[in-house]
């Protein structure tokens, strides 16, 4: 059953922060999902973990953050914001920062079946401080960084910059990418709604 949110195609949007921001909603599903899983008491669920991890790295951190990364932020740069402080440096640290939770969680996640207690308090412990972190920084994209964009960028680098996310998804993932992240985002969803 295809969702609504299937993105897989950048062009029809207008505007890469509007492809960006429609990431942010389908990563947002998957951060309640995970805020779920820290507050499910008995047995950690490792395969949900792992699905739930699975999607932070590659949809939100290789697809997403990359994006960004790789691609955005050297646009602006040609629009004279500058990479060192100010937003786009710290949109780097924070992304910086998320990939140490979530390192730290997957280190947890595999000490699960020695030490359940230990595991568990690692894991809600990194999962609660990432969700915190991930939610304000989609707030300062959502609200600020993308503003900046869209005064700063044409019409015609928006359309090149949607180009753009569509071959690095490629590259870096393979096709039918969003397809598959969706598709977890939706279960992960449906099953701990």
């Amino acid at each position: 059953m295809a969702s609504p949110l299937t993105v897989h195609e950048h062009h029809h949007f207008e505007k890469a922060t509007e492809a960006l921001k429609q990431e942010h909603r389908i990563i947002e599903k998957v951060l309640g999902a995970v805020e779920k899983l820290t507050k499910s008491p008995g047995e950690i669920p490792v395969e949900l973990w792992e699905k739930a991890i699975d999607f932070i790295r590659n949809f939100a951190d290789k697809c997403h953050h990359l994006k960004e990364e790789g691609l955005l932020f050297p646009a602006l740069e040609e629009h004279g914001i500058p990479r060192e402080g100010g937003p786009i440096g710290m949109m780097l640290f924070e992304h910086e920062e998320g990939r140490g939770y979530v390192k730290a969680m997957v280190t947890a996640l595999s000490h699960a079946q020695q030490d359940p207690q230990a595991a568990r308090t690692e894991l809600f412990q990194n999962a609660r401080a990432y969700l915190r972190l991930l939610r304000e920084h989609i707030a300062k994209e959502d609200q600020v960084l993308f503003e900046m964009v869209d005064s700063a960028l044409t019409p015609e680098e928006h359309k090149k910059l949607l180009r753009e996310f569509d071959e690095h998804e490629e590259k870096e993932l393979g096709a039918g990418i969003h397809e598959k992240y969706l598709a977890i985002a939706k279960d992960l969803e449906d099953r701990l709604g």
